[in-house]
């Protein structure tokens, strides 16, 4: 056994374990608090073991997948949670997760944090059929948990229909299936005033 490379594997493990205390805007269902980015990650690989058959590609390797999916959001331990509607707080959102990816995925024996950042390359262009969906399902989810919460998110932050269409969008490239069904929760969310119009 090569007790250095173990040794950078346990660190690595342990320094993640800081994402249980990232915050996200969205809340959970039952609004008793704030998601935190952990929960967020498992949530979103549980929604691709079960809505793969959306895909637009059926052919998508879902264990490539649900690899993106666990390291995606790893970079916000140092970058924070950058919240989606926030303009001025994603201007300099990339080089912030950009060091934090130099960090965080470098604690890693030199291999492993290779592959680490190509998954997180992969999911952040969003040019493969795997990354689009994965994508499709990091927008879906916290859509999902406001309109399960009644627009908790939505109304603090004076959120409007045209800027969840906007920002969901893109949920088509990875699923039309699931774009149609977005389109139809947002326009209930509208209906039911958990979201401006």
């Amino acid at each position: 056994m090569d007790l250095d490379r173990l040794q950078q594997q346990m660190s690595f493990l342990l320094e993640i374990d800081q994402l249980k205390t990232i915050l996200r805007q969205t809340y959970i269902s039952d609004r008793s608090r704030q998601e935190n980015d952990a929960e967020h990650t498992w949530h979103l690989a549980m929604m691709a073991l079960t809505l793969k058959e959306y895909a637009n590609e059926q052919e998508i390797d879902l264990l490539h997948v649900i690899k993106m999916l666990l390291i995606h959001d790893l970079v916000e331990i140092d970058a924070g949670d950058t919240f989606a509607y926030d303009i001025k707080g994603n201007e300099d959102k990339e080089k912030r997760e950009k060091a934090a990816a130099d960090r965080i995925f470098n604690l890693l024996p030199e291999d492993q944090a290779q592959h680490i950042f190509e998954l997180w390359d992969e999911f952040e262009v969003r040019e493969t059929p795997e990354s689009r969906f994965c994508a499709a399902l990091d927008r879906l989810q916290p859509m999902l948990l406001n309109y399960m919460t009644e627009g908790v998110s939505w109304k603090k932050h004076d959120i409007r229909k045209e800027q969840v269409l906007a920002r969901n969008a893109h949920i088509a490239e990875g699923s039309q299936d699931l774009w149609e069904y977005t389109q139809s929760v947002i326009e209930d969310a509208v209906e039911k005033g958990y979201l401006k119009d």
